[in-house]
């Protein structure tokens, strides 16, 4: 079963080397991460990972990545031990980076991007899988502001909101309401990734640890413990 589980945003400016100076939302943001990953680990070392994909695949233990793509040669395993190197996608990096800060024992990274039926059927079925802890990552709406990537849109901060909220209370009811339309039209990548956590069940304790869009992002870090 999922004994806590723990939502965190997926921008390779996690990663220090990636994005090097003094930034104090920044820090802010990698100190939240740093804080839920390791009261995760806390509870349990091994972990399953959840973020959004084009195609549903799993990513199993037992290889290494690199960020080269995103600039700097920063390489991170899924878990302790011998490695072989693979190509990656960036949940598996910031997962792989992620499980390294905790140092969490290994982390096995489900993409999904279907709709909520299916996440809520991942979700159930890792629910009643072994004991473990569950990574969620996933960014909200890359539309706040006139500056953000993916160009302003005033139903961003709404959006987040709704969001921010649910991950605050531990609102599976709400998660599940998302429309994956309009959280496709918002940029907002996490939605699948959250709507697995709102099928896993709502016997939860929630906090929430971080929530801003400093880049024009919506990130949110939360920790939920079983009720």
């Amino acid at each position: 079963m999922i004994v806590q589980a723990v939502v965190v945003p997926q921008p390779p400016l996690l990663v220090p080397a990636l994005s090097p100076g003094a930034s104090a939302d920044l820090e802010s943001l990698r100190a939240a991460c740093r804080a839920a990953v390791r009261r995760l680990a806390a509870v349990t070392r091994e972990w399953i990972a959840v973020g959004a994909g084009l195609h549903e695949r799993v990513v199993e233990p037992g290889v290494s990545g690199s960020f080269r793509g995103y600039g700097v040669d920063v390489a991170v395993a899924l878990s302790a031990g011998p490695v072989s190197p693979a190509e990656l996608p960036l949940p598996a990096l910031v997962a792989g980076w992620l499980r390294e800060q905790a140092a969490a024992d290994s982390v096995r990274v489900h993409l999904v991007d279907g709709d909520p039926a299916e996440c809520e059927r991942l979700g159930k079925q890792l629910a009643h899988g072994e004991r473990t802890g569950l990574l969620v990552l996933g960014d909200g709406s890359n539309r706040h502001g006139p500056k953000s990537p993916g160009s302003e849109d005033e139903r961003a901060p709404g959006f987040d909101d709704t969001v921010a909220r649910a991950l605050a209370t531990g609102d599976t009811a709400a998660l599940r309401a998302l429309d994956p339309d309009l959280a496709a039209e918002l940029g907002a990548g996490g939605r699948a990734p959250w709507q697995v956590l709102a099928g896993t069940g709502d016997d939860w304790r929630a906090e929430l640890l971080y929530s801003a869009a400093p880049f024009g992002v919506g990130y949110h870090v939360a920790v939920w413990e079983r009720g």
